[in-house]
């Protein structure tokens, strides 16, 4: 990003530095996700500019650090793009995405979108060679979504509202079917909704206002979707945020009282249960996340990829070919 709302794709970056603790990636696809949207927006501000961009990435390693150990030249990985200190208070007692000091890729830390980046060994994880690239690609917002999941008390048989069936929603929906809860979906996208729906998820658009649900989780991260969801949590039940803005909605604390109602903020994952129990759940047949995958875009039209994401039913990613794959 050169700019608020100015993407280009250079090819003068300097090598990444391999560091005794660190391990080299040759990046093969990256994500597009909401948050590195707002980056390009203007509304998460960046450390400087240019910046690179993206964070929901895998590739395969092509360099280890003098102190790493545990990984080697040619493992397939993905990425772990929060790292914790470790240190404080909130990570010694496992909650890491609480830390204060927490470094988020693309946003304080330089993105992953590039041919080559320098990763935190402990950060990378290695997987097999046979999961697709699209499962691939969706393994971090499956993880945050996974975890929403794991927060909202969902059970076998139950229903579930999801707000927004972007591709954080559409994985959500996922996420829920795995555990047997029965998601309802909405969003005023209609190839959205026809997306979830043939990946397994219910349509509320028709629903009656007045219908509530005893878990909702809202995905939107706008104000408007935060005020439905909690008008649509029934008495007793449990509002599960994981899309965020920075302008206020309106709450009634009457409301919440009366109808006993919960609401729980679920801000990404901690390490490294969240990514392992993701990788877990990926080595058990028929999860699949890469469903979700709407379009696939080359490096060389990534100025595209974030400019249409918003247009696009499913997740939208962006292809790195390697050295072998480019025609002489």
């Amino acid at each position: 990003m050169v700019g608020v709302g100015d993407v280009e794709v250079v090819d003068d970056w300097p090598e990444p530095p391999c560091a005794p603790d660190a391990v080299t990636v040759a990046v093969r696809g990256t994500g597009v996700c909401g948050s590195d949207l707002a980056v390009v927006q203007g509304k998460r501000p960046v450390p400087s500019l240019p910046w690179v961009l993206g964070h929901e990435a895998f590739g395969a390693i092509v360099a280890v650090g003098g102190d790493v150990t545990d990984r080697k030249v040619g493992e397939r990985v993905v990425i772990e793009p929060n790292y914790p200190c470790l240190r404080c208070e909130q990570c010694r007692t496992g909650a890491t995405s609480g830390c204060r000091e927490r470094r988020i890729v693309g946003i304080s830390e330089p993105g992953l979108l590039a041919e080559r980046v320098s990763v935190p060994a402990r950060f990378t994880w290695p997987v097999p060679s046979a999961w697709s690239d699209a499962d691939l690609v969706c393994v971090e917002p499956l993880t945050v979504a996974l975890c929403a999941v794991r927060r909202s008390g969902a059970r076998p048989g139950g229903r579930c509202l999801v707000v927004g069936a972007g591709s954080q929603g559409l994985l959500v929906c996922l996420a829920l079917l795995r555990v047997g809860a029965v998601p309802f979906v909405t969003d005023p996208h209609p190839g959205r909704v026809r997306l979830a729906l043939r990946i397994g998820a219910r349509d509320a658009t028709g629903m009656v206002g007045d219908t509530r649900f005893p878990v909702v989780i809202e995905t939107a991260g706008v104000p408007e979707a935060f005020e439905s969801a909690l008008d649509r949590t029934e008495s007793g039940g449990r509002l599960v945020v994981v899309g965020q803005s920075a302008h206020p909605a309106r709450i009634s604390t009457s409301m919440l009282v009366q109808r006993r109602l919960t609401v729980h903020g679920s801000l990404i994952y901690d390490h490294p249960g969240g990514f392992a129990q993701t990788l877990a759940e990926l080595s058990r047949e028929g999860l699949r996340p890469g469903r979700v995958v709407g379009a696939r875009f080359e490096l060389s039209d990534a100025p595209c990829a974030f400019a249409q994401a918003t247009q696009i039913a499913g997740k939208s990613w962006i292809r790195l070919a390697q050295p072998e794959e480019v025609a002489p």
